[in-house]
């Protein structure tokens, strides 16, 4: 069995989960505001 290493690793964006966006309850979508629709987690 082989592991891989990475010198960095991409978090998902705790708040949208990694979509990058949020599904509104009443249909559509907004765009997550803490990683501007990335996906991963920002840098602090």
């Amino acid at each position: 069995m082989t592991t891989s290493t990475r010198t960095k690793t991409q978090e998902k964006c705790q708040y949208c989960e990694g979509k990058g966006y949020f599904q509104l309850l009443l249909g559509g979508s907004e765009t997550c505001e803490e990683c501007c629709g990335s996906g991963k987690k920002r840098d602090a």
